[in-house]
């Protein structure tokens, strides 16, 4: 399946829905919350306005629940031309560079396949002080080439002096409160997508995170290590698919709002 578009829905991805129980919480909580912070909406909307050229809500299509497609809100905090710059930023990707670091790592190894097959590496490399079998240096350097399915700038460039301060304070994220009360995301849940993610996610072990509800927050965010590796993330994104139950769903609200007085400049 190449395409996010060219997915046929199974059965348990049709058939799921949001219980009763979560969704009733989901609408009076979302509703408290809009009417609660409805004049912090009203000021960001004036300052982002005024800050820069651009519409005041960002607007996305992200896949959610079941590979659903829908409109995502967020208040603007990148340059209107953010999706432009994007691909040059691509080395720069926290992923990427993470991923790097840690087959980097693999340097001072022996080739696994030698090492399986009891032979001596031949030809020898030195790479930065080590010795690489040369056939180990060159899945290394293939394997960095492959492109991470998610995309995450430290210090991102695009995002405005005043998108910095909704982004460490989650404000940005306000309007998704308008998402939850049309039906298509949950106060908590695994982050919804960008289709240019989602469709690399289609194999049966990542598309299962797709079975749990779209959510504001989840257990991704309240991670320790949230970017240390993409297989990471979508462990925990599966995780939750399985263990979703209201104990846990009020447990992770609780840790997002105590994180945001401990967040990296993201």
């Amino acid at each position: 399946m190449n395409s996010i578009l060219d997915i046929e829905k199974s059965e348990s991805f049709i058939e799921y829905r949001i219980g009763r129980g979560k969704r009733f919480f989901d609408v009076v909580f979302a509703s408290f919350c809009l009417i609660i912070f409805s004049p912090i909406l009203i000021l960001i909307s004036i300052i982002v306005f005024i800050e820069s050229r651009g519409p005041i809500i960002y607007k996305s299509q992200r896949v959610g629940t079941g590979y659903d497609i829908f409109t995502f809100y967020k208040f603007r905090s990148m340059r209107k031309t953010a999706e432009e710059e994007r691909e040059k930023l691509s080395d720069l990707n926290y992923y990427l560079i993470n991923k790097h670091l840690d087959e980097s790592k693999n340097l001072k190894s022996r080739c696994p396949e030698c090492e399986r097959l009891g032979f001596k590496c031949s030809p020898v490399l030195y790479i930065e002080g080590a010795e690489i079998c040369e056939n180990w240096y060159l899945e290394l350097k293939k394997r960095r080439s492959e492109i991470p399915t998610f995309f995450k700038v430290k210090n991102d460039p695009r995002v405005t002096w005043f998108g910095r301060i909704i982004r460490r304070l989650n404000f940005d994220e306000l309007p998704q409160f308008i998402n939850v009360l049309k039906g298509d995301m949950s106060i908590v849940g695994n982050r919804p997508l960008p289709l240019y993610e989602a469709e690399k996610l289609t194999n049966d072990q990542m598309a299962y995170r797709f079975l749990a509800p779209a959510g504001i927050t989840g257990m991704w965010q309240i991670s320790k290590d949230r970017f240390k590796s993409e297989e990471e993330r979508i462990k925990l994104d599966n995780m939750y698919s399985m263990i979703t139950s209201p104990k846990k769903d009020l447990e992770i609200i609780l840790k997002s709002v105590l994180s945001i007085f401990n967040r990296h400049n993201y």
